[in-house]
Parts: C-alpha cells; sequence; structure tokens
C-alpha cells in the first residue's frame, strides 16, 4: 500500500509542493514505524531463556500402549484434537536426557510454559499437566528437572509448576493485558509438533473473547499457534507476557476433507492468569468470591418492565443459600454496582466477584421497586459452596437414554459399539435420533453422530450428566449451551438453544 501511495504522488501533476511534502513526511514515518518492528531478536533473546519445553508421563493405568486416551493430553471441548492425538502417536518411547526411558506403557504429552520467578516457579496450562504421573521441564540450553504441580484451576486452564534448581534462574514479568490495543505486535514462544523452541509473530485479532467459561477473556492473534504451544507465553513488543497460549481454531468438523489450523489462536489474558497464579502460589488453588445468586440477563425488554432505560446490570432469578440471600437480597433484583464499579452484565459481575477477596464485605448497588439501595453482603468461598452443592453419591442406576435439546442420546454401550460399528476409543453419548424439526437436526446434527462433551467438561459418560450441564446453564441464565460432537471421524462445535 505504501508502494502505491508513493508511485500515486508522483504520477499525478500539478500537485502543490505542500501537499507533496506533506505525503513524504507520511510516508517517512510509516516507513519509520515499519523499521522500528523489522526485528525482534533483541527480545526474543532476552526472554527466551525463561521459555521450557514440558513433557508430560502418563501412568499405565490410563493410556495403554496401543491407544490414546484425550482425556488427558488436551480437554474434550479444544479444537484440533485429532491432529494432536496424530502427533502424540508418532513420538517414541518417552526418555528424558538423562536416559530414563518409562517404557511402552506410557505416552509423552508436550507442551510450553514460561518460568516466572528465578526460585523456578512455572505457568503453563492444565490441560498440559492434567493427569500426569511425572512432569518434566527442559530449557532451552538443553538442561532439566522435574516439576513438581503447585496447583491448578480448571476455570481458566491454568497451571503453576515449580523446579528446584541450583542459583536463580532466567524469568519474565507479565504485562497488562488490559492496555493491549487490536492490532498491536505479538509473539508466541513455544514448541510446537515437538519440533523445540520455535517464535512466531502476528498481532491481535480481538480482545475479551468468550469460548465457553465464566471467568474466559481471551487474547485472538493470528500469530502461529499450533499443538505444543499449549501453555506457552503470548509477549508484546517490550518482551512482558500479557497471555498464555491455550487454544487454537481449525477446521475439525463435518464435510472438512483436510482439517488444519486457520490461523486463529486464544491466549488467555494475563489480566486473569496473574490473579489466578498468584492465588495457586498462596494457596494451592483458587480462592474466589461467592454471592449464592442464579442471575439471568436483561434485556431491552426487561429493563423497561422494570423501568430502567438501560439494559444493564444481572437481574438475580434464584437465590441460594448463602452470602446473598442472608444479607436480604431477594428474587427479582437488579443488581446495578458491585463495590462501587457498575455491572454491565452478568459475566461483568461474576468476574467481579470471583476477583474479590474471600470473607470480604462488599456494597451492592440494588435496583429495587424504582430505586437503588445498597446491600453489605460478606462474600463467601465459590470453591466451597460448589463443593457442598455436588451430589454426596452417584446413584447406582442411571438411565441409558434420556431425550435433550432435540435429540435422544444414550451411553456408548458394548452392544451399541457393536451394532453401530463406534470404535472403542470413540467416547462420548450416542445420537439414537433428532427430531427433525429441531434446531439439532438443523445445524447438522444425525443419528450415530457421539456427543463427546458440554461446554468445558469431562468427556460425558451419562444422559444424566447431559441433562445435569443443561440444567445448570438454564440456572445461570444461558440461552445456549456449547456440544462438542464427532461425526465421520471429525471433531465440531454445536450450540443449542436450552429452550426451543
Amino acid at each position: 500500500m505504501m508502494r502505491e501511495l508513493s508511485n500515486g504522488s508522483r504520477s499525478i501533476a500539478g500537485r502543490s509542493a505542500a501537499r507533496s511534502a506533506l505525503a513524504a513526511a507520511a510516508c517517512m514515518l510509516l516507513a519509520g514505524t515499519a523499521t522500528a518492528h523489522d526485528s525482534f531478536a533483541d527480545v526474543v533473546e532476552r526472554v527466551t531463556p525463561a521459555v521450557v519445553n514440558i513433557s508430560v508421563v502418563l501412568p499405565t493405568q490410563t493410556v495403554a500402549s496401543n491407544d490414546f486416551n484425550l482425556e488427558f493430553d488436551m480437554p474434550p471441548n479444544v479444537p484440533f484434537r485429532e491432529m494432536f492425538e496424530e502427533f502424540l502417536k508418532s513420538l517414541p518411547n518417552p526418555q528424558d536426557n538423562q536416559g530414563r526411558n518409562y517404557g511402552d506403557s506410557y505416552k509423552r504429552s508436550v507442551g510450553s510454559g514460561f518460568i516466572i520467578s528465578e526460585d523456578g516457579y512455572i505457568v503453563t496450562n492444565n490441560h498440559v499437566v492434567q493427569g500426569s504421573s511425572m512432569v518434566y521441564v527442559e530449557m532451552v540450553d538443553g538442561t532439566g528437572a522435574e516439576a513438581q504441580i503447585i496447583g491448578t484451576d480448571e476455570k481458566t486452564d491454568i497451571a503453576l509448576i515449580k523446579i528446584e534448581h541450583d542459583g536463580p534462574l532466567p524469568f519474565v514479568e507479565f504485562g497488562n493485558s488490559g492496555e493491549a490495543r487490536v492490532g498491536d505486535v505479538v509473539l508466541a514462544i513455544g514448541n510446537p509438533h515437538g519440533l523445540g523452541f520455535s517464535v512466531s509473530s502476528g498481532i491481535i485479532s480481538a480482545r475479551n473473547r468468550v469460548i465457553s467459561g465464566s471467568y474466559d477473556d481471551f487474547i485472538q492473534t493470528d500469530a502461529a499457534i499450533n499443538v505444543g504451544n499449549s501453555g506457552g507465553p503470548l509477549f508484546n513488543h517490550d518482551g512482558e507476557v500479557i497471555g498464555v497460549n491455550t487454544l487454537i481454531m481449525s477446521n475439525s468438523r463435518r464435510g472438512t476433507a483436510n482439517p488444519g489450523s486457520l490461523g486463529i489462536g486464544f491466549a488467555m489474558a494475563s489480566i486473569v492468569v496473574e490473579d489466578v497464579v498468584n492465588q495457586l502460589r498462596e494457596y494451592g488453588t483458587t480462592r474466589r468470591g461467592w454471592l449464592g445468586v442464579l442471575l439471568q440477563p436483561v434485556d431491552p425488554d426487561m429493563a423497561e418492565a422494570l423501568g430502567r432505560e438501560e439494559a444493564t446490570g444481572a437481574l438475580v432469578s434464584e437465590l441460594l443459600d448463602g452470602p446473598a440471600k442472608d444479607a436480604g437480597i431477594e428474587a427479582g433484583d437488579l443488581i446495578v454496582s458491585f463495590d462501587g464499579n457498575d455491572v454491565m452484565d452478568v459475566r461483568s459481575l461474576i468476574k467481579m466477584v470471583g476477583k474479590a477477596p474471600v470473607g470480604e464485605t462488599v456494597g451492592l448497588g440494588v435496583f429495587r421497586n424504582g430505586e437503588v439501595d445498597t446491600i453489605f453482603v460478606t462474600l463467601g468461598r465459590r470453591e466451597e459452596a460448589e463443593a457442598a452443592l455436588r451430589p454426596a453419591s452417584v446413584p447406582d442406576v442411571e438411565p441409558d437414554a434420556g431425550a435433550y435439546l432435540g435429540m435422544e442420546v444414550g451411553k456408548l454401550t458394548p452392544e451399541i459399539r457393536a451394532e453401530r460399528g463406534i470404535d472403542e476409543a470413540v467416547e462420548g453419548l450416542i445420537v439414537l435420533g433428532v427430531d427433525e424439526a429441531s434446531t439439532a437436526w438443523k445445524k447438522g446434527l444425525r443419528e450415530n453422530d457421539v456427543v463427546v462433551s458440554l461446554g468445558n467438561k469431562e468427556i460425558l459418560s451419562s444422559p444424566s450428566e447431559l441433562a445435569e450441564g443443561i440444567s445448570k446453564a438454564q440456572q445461570s441464565g444461558r440461552k445456549f449451551v456449547q456440544l462438542l460432537v464427532r461425526s465421520d471421524q471429525r471433531f465440531w462445535f454445536i450450540a443449542l438453544p436450552v429452550v426451543e
């Protein structure tokens, strides 16, 4: 484009000297900007020593010698799983650089991470280390050590591990992802496809992406991110970590002959990661605030019905036994502020509550009967509340089939596998039939497809698990649920309405 501007300015006669000078100055400014970013070698040289490769050994009881269990190397809802599977199958028997061989009955998954302190704390993805019997860290100089898992957080897919080392280690620092802008240059460093330390560059394509979780805050980038980059850092041009590379988008779905990366990657923003890491480092687990309310969004119609001019805030649809109920919050209240900060929607309130310290008393701005009052609530801990709400035991007998979201699903029993020719490696719920008037049918779901998972959860093993996930989505005010489906040897996503 610069060349076209330059040629155009020479070919058009009669331009004033002042206008020509202005065009020339603009071109020089643009050229100077480009030159400043022609090379990132200095930044790469400075930060690379703090980037590590991570190898994970899985126990024999979870991975057989000739099979690959998807559950332990990448969550079921992560795109690009099939290529990751083929990549792992191609790896030799895991043997570290100290000569220890773990035998044919182990598989080795490969990811990335980065050192954040001179005493050996390392950040990576939870799905990189999940289910492992040993985590091994290798640095760019070839040295390495076994790592201890300090803590993990499935909701943000972040893990904190630690290695012991003689002397201080090189480390990198977090930057403020909140200050990053669309169009900023970023660098991804990691271990793609087991090739070793590699660097790629691109720009921030979008910010504040939500994939499936309440705490999602992904940076979207076109910097090349591949299998093995998981857990690695996304740097800004100053060499600060503004994201943890976590997901990539692929075209692995129905009707696609050649699955592969679409050049779209996602990194969990540092503004989320840093807070999680600090909690894992201090407590070994997360400690998120909890109100004890079920919320629903406010649309323009609801805002008018409530007598509000703007469709903002989070509407309380139901109360659980907990802090909000004890403080006097009622169903039908509209929460418009939290600790002095405006609540724009349900997601913003969930994020603010989650970041607030457990046990802290905060003021909620509550719109009720045409007026806003402040009600003070002492926050509980979300993790403890979720554990208390979880069923104490699973029934011995669960239904083999059930109808949900316009489809009938059933367990993948040995009889059904044999009858329908479904391989033993495939996990999830078999689709026994689909209502042709449903959204599921219109979006391509068919009999014999396999529903692998709902949202950012484990692989589904019974219809009751699907029913429970749908119920939780309804209670939280969500209108759609995301399913991962396997069809014709391909994985793809489908979003279905919880109510039709």
